[in-house]
């Protein structure tokens, strides 16, 4: 019923838009979305403070993928792009809002996974870029209405060779300061996130691409991608590292505004920054 109001009252801007099956679905995985970060949240708050880094990105990655399948559920955030591949004059929905959820979550999802590993804040950052880049190289493919959107998708594929290399062959040779379990589901992780990163350009070239499924379509694939590599990916991260020291990352920012747990109550520091939480 919410997916066939919000297409009464936001009609699709192309031709070739969502149908109300389209946007049932978007609801269903706005739904899964939602519950997802109220149950990140929750265990943020059951963390000692010092240990909700990851648990805090969690619930940025979450929150900000809630809002974008709230916007496509409701038939918001896309523009029509014409297409390269069918008849003369047809558009498409290109959902821009998408592209900025990714813009913030995947460099979130690179830096939480690289952040177990012993790699250096350089390479770190630079993989961060390139992650980036690919969205962004994606983003301005999926608007270019000529066969010149393939440019930019060869542009981020390299960047997404570059990602590999660095989450596969370059990261896991490192010495991780948290010892062997992280390093361990390390592998698992990023093994993971490397094949969904294979698929997202897949879709891409199906849909945006070459418009050989249609935007209901688009929405069931990437819908799926998403929750793998959201509420799924982001939930094993955190199990893996349920019973890990936090002290062995070195995440003390040395902040006089930090707090410090003293016999189970947790106090300002009264001292200057020199101090370590």
């Amino acid at each position: 019923m919410a997916g066939n109001d919000a297409l009464d009252i936001n009609p699709p801007n192309a031709n070739l838009n969502i149908s109300r099956a389209g946007s049932d679905w978007l609801w269903a995985v706005f739904s899964v979305m939602g519950l997802s970060l109220l149950v990140a949240i929750a265990l943020d708050w059951m963390r000692p403070r010092g240990t909700r880094v990851f648990h805090q990105i969690a619930v940025v990655v979450l929150t900000t993928a809630s809002i974008t399948y709230f916007s496509m559920a409701s038939d918001l955030g896309a523009t029509p792009v014409a297409v390269e591949f069918r008849d003369q004059g047809e558009t498409r929905q290109i959902w821009f809002v998408r592209y900025i959820q990714w813009f913030i979550t995947l460099p979130l999802l690179l830096l939480t996974v690289l952040l177990l590993t012993g790699l250096s804040l350089a390479d770190i950052l630079t993989v961060v870029f390139m992650g980036i880049v690919l969205v962004i190289t994606g983003l301005i493919g999926a608007l270019v209405p000529s066969t010149y959107k393939w440019g930019y998708y060869t542009f981020g594929g390299v960047s997404l060779l570059y990602i590999w290399y660095e989450l596969l062959f370059r990261a896991p040779r490192t010495t991780f300061a948290s010892g062997g379990v992280p390093k361990s589901g390390y592998r698992v992780l990023s093994g993971w996130l490397s094949f969904l990163l294979v698929l997202y350009p897949i879709c891409w070239g199906l849909s945006e691409g070459g418009n050989v499924i249609k935007p209901t379509s688009e929405m069931i694939f990437y819908g799926i991608l998403d929750l793998f590599a959201g509420p799924v990916f982001l939930f094993c991260l955190l199990w893996n590292l349920r019973n890990v020291d936090y002290n062995a990352f070195g995440f003390a920012s040395g902040k006089y505004t930090d707090t410090v747990e003293r016999n189970g109550v947790y106090n300002e520091k009264a001292s200057g920054p020199t101090e370590t939480a």
